[in-house]
């Protein structure tokens, strides 16, 4: 069972701008994508994006902006996110909102990062590393002191949670 243990901060757009800077130089460049990602409105985190270079389905246990949750991801190829979407609306499935984010992902120090704007939502750093279930609480330690290295303070769950609800109530308008 693999679990995505990640943690994320809000981040101004210079401290965007500096740790791209620093990343570039400091990291192995993975990929820069535009992603649009569809939530649905259903008792799972269920979800799909479409990306420069694949589209994929994947759900997410627990709750939204948890440190550690388990993860299922299937792949497809990008010319197939139109079936997909079609095939998730023939079964009854409703876009609850949508995401759309530039991406940039990098590998520092054996940890995946990413940098993402999302329009309507702002600058966010991540880092995630992919684990068993008996390493998830020592990946989450050490992801914390990945973050104090680079200075960051982490965002609260609970800023999180208002600023996800405001964007959800409001995204069509902010993505406009």
């Amino acid at each position: 069972m693999v679990y995505e243990v990640e943690l994320r901060s809000f981040i101004s757009e210079d401290k965007y701008l500096e740790l791209a800077d620093f990343f570039n130089k400091n990291a192995q460049f993975l990929n820069e994508s535009d992603q649009e990602t569809h939530y649905f409105d259903c008792n799972k985190d269920l979800r799909i994006q479409n990306n420069d270079s694949y589209s994929k389905i994947w759900l997410k246990s627990g709750k939204m902006h948890d440190e550690q949750r388990k993860e299922i991801e299937l792949r497809l190829k990008k010319e197939d996110f139109s079936k997909v979407q079609e095939l998730f609306s023939e079964l009854g499935f409703k876009v609850k909102i949508k995401w759309f984010r530039k991406r940039k992902e990098y590998c520092w120090e054996g940890f995946n990062v990413c940098l993402d704007y999302t329009k309507g939502y702002g600058y966010i750093i991540e880092i995630e590393k992919l684990c068993g279930e008996a390493d998830k609480d020592f990946c989450e330690k050490s992801i914390k002191s990945q973050f104090s290295k680079l200075g960051i303070k982490l965002t609260a769950k609970e800023e999180f949670g208002k600023k996800f609800q405001h964007y959800e109530n409001n995204w069509k308008e902010l993505t406009k």
